[in-house]
């Protein structure tokens, strides 16, 4: 049995919440830049990674830290909730010690049994909201196990992201969404939050606004969407990262009022 708690960063009066920020966390300017144009849009919660668990090495595997004090500038400057990924025990202290007001713990960690049991125990005794994707495999018993571990650990306040699953060979989206899983994840646990994250389901900023509209048709809670001042430029998944101004006209198309 879960037991859920409502966080209150997602309850706006029935509105449809929208988390965004960059995939990446590069400078200082950037995150200030990026969350300033969220901030006047309305955006409320800002995400943005600082560990980035990359498939290979030798590629760019966030900036760490340094990234805490430039979030610290962003929530003074805006006050804007931030959100991180955190995928150990140490991520977790760090984010708590630098003020962090939301982690979201990523596909490859919900797969993890064994990450899920040490971030659990490791955030036992605090009452942090936590958002869980979706495991990287279409596999709805380890989404349901992760969240299990967090209440077994008293960590109740939580939500889902819906990112999709991962496929062989070529297909539409980066991740394949297979919405019937999620849809099942809501019949089971009823009173949880779900989260579309449209950046990693479809892998290009062009399929952005028809997968948040097909979510938004399946009564999701809101929207987690990658979005960066200059996307052109970006050091991780550029080709699915899009501008705030950008962001604003989806959010025009879908009728999300802020």
């Amino acid at each position: 049995m879960i037991e859920i708690k409502p966080i209150e960063e997602l309850n706006a009066q029935g509105k449809k919440v929208v988390i965004a920020g960059p995939c990446s966390a590069e400078s200082e300017a950037q995150l200030l830049e990026t969350a300033s144009q969220l901030s006047q849009m309305g955006i409320k919660i800002f995400r943005a990674g600082i560990w980035k668990p990359r498939t290979r090495p030798n590629t760019f595997e966030g900036i760490g830290e340094l990234g805490l004090k430039w979030l610290k500038r962003v929530k003074e400057e805006t006050g804007m909730k931030c959100v991180i990924e955190v995928a150990n025990p140490y991520h977790v202290e760090k984010a708590l010690e630098n003020g962090i007001d939301i982690l979201w713990l990523g596909a490859r960690t919900t797969a993890s049994p064994f990450a899920m049991q040490d971030i659990a125990l490791s955030l036992k005794g605090t009452d942090i909201p936590v958002l869980v994707k979706n495991p990287i495999n279409p596999d709805i018993e380890l989404w349901i196990g992760a969240l299990e571990r967090l209440s077994l650990a008293g960590i109740n306040r939580v939500a889902a992201i819906h990112r999709g699953f991962s496929t062989y060979g070529d297909t539409t989206y980066r991740n394949t969404p297979i919405w019937e899983i999620a849809a099942e994840l809501h019949n089971r646990i009823p009173e949880l939050p779900v989260l579309c994250d449209p950046s990693h389901i479809g892998g290009s900023r062009e399929l952005i606004l028809p997968i948040a509209e097909t979510a938004l048709s399946r009564n999701y809670a809101g929207l987690f969407v990658e979005v960066h001042n200059n996307p052109d430029i970006a050091l991780s998944d550029s080709n699915q990262q899009i501008t705030p101004a950008t962001l604003q006209t989806i959010l025009n198309n879908l009728k999300i009022n802020l």
